[in-house]
């Protein structure tokens, strides 16, 4: 499995995915079809898996080592993330948004997949580093999320159509996305010390992982002693995704950032 054959992989996984949101709103009126959503949905998940693990085998090295790798996995996880938090919160249209986000960053891919060999420097063959690209991957997912039901608060506590549930939906994904957030951090360290010699070198990129880091976490301090200010913290978690995706792929077009040992 290589990148060759990705575009038709791209094309079906975005195929399967548009035929279970055509049948995630066509069950709103016939709840026959209903199984059908969840049929398409694990379909695209399981072409993009395959190719996932094939590609995995076809470089014989981690999937995740460039910007394109990164946006696969993405992929993945987003709307992964979606199907889970619609089948807990039962809100179709998490689930949609996730699946037009997953299906623009496979696009992308097909536009500009950034192949590179097989070969990995030796600051990437650390056991650290599945697990750190893993990590930090999901939390952009589950962050995803929150800033798209941010926006969700945003517009309905403007109509005065909030519904409480939907709030703590946001927290909640905040509170996941959050954990994991931090947890790649640990492991970035931890990697750090092993590749490099030190938990923290003030590099572009991790100076940006703790920006955001503690702008989320800003998010917190509002929603703990303001919580009845519904704005300022919606407004928060969507500049704080902002932020988030600077940090993740606008830092490498900085010119601070072309001597970082991040850039590979």
């Amino acid at each position: 499995m290589t990148w060759t054959v990705y575009p038709v992989v791209a094309a079906v996984t975005s195929g399967l995915w548009g035929l279970s949101l055509m049948m995630l709103l066509t069950g709103r009126f016939k709840p026959k079809v209903m199984p059908l959503t969840h049929l398409f949905f694990w379909s695209g998940m399981l072409v993009l898996t395959v190719f996932i693990l094939g590609l995995w085998g076809s470089l014989d090295r981690p999937p995740m080592r460039t910007l394109g790798e990164t946006r696969l996995w993405y992929s993945f996880f987003m709307p992964l993330v979606g199907y889970l938090t619609w089948r807990h919160w039962g809100l179709g249209w998490v689930l949609s948004y996730s699946l037009l986000m997953a299906a623009v960053f496979l696009m992308i891919n097909v536009l500009n997949p950034e192949v590179h060999d097989r070969a990995l420097m030796p600051a990437l063959q650390s056991p650290w580093f599945v697990p750190h690209v893993i990590v930090y991957i999901f939390a952009y997912a589950l962050l995803a999320v929150s800033a798209i039901v941010a926006v969700r608060v945003l517009w309905d506590d403007r109509r005065d159509l909030l519904k409480p549930s939907t709030l703590l939906m946001a927290d909640n994904l905040v509170y996941i996305g959050f954990a994991f957030l931090t947890l790649g951090l640990i492991f970035g360290a931890l990697w750090g010390k092993e590749a490099w010699g030190h938990y923290w070198n003030w590099d572009p990129k991790e100076i940006w992982a703790l920006l955001t880091w503690i702008v989320y976490l800003g998010y917190f301090h509002i929603r703990a002693h303001r919580p009845g200010k519904v704005r300022p913290a919606m407004w928060t978690l969507a500049f704080a995704f902002l932020v988030l995706l600077v940090c993740w792929f606008g830092v490498n077009y900085l010119p601070s950032a072309q001597g970082s040992i991040h850039t590979y």
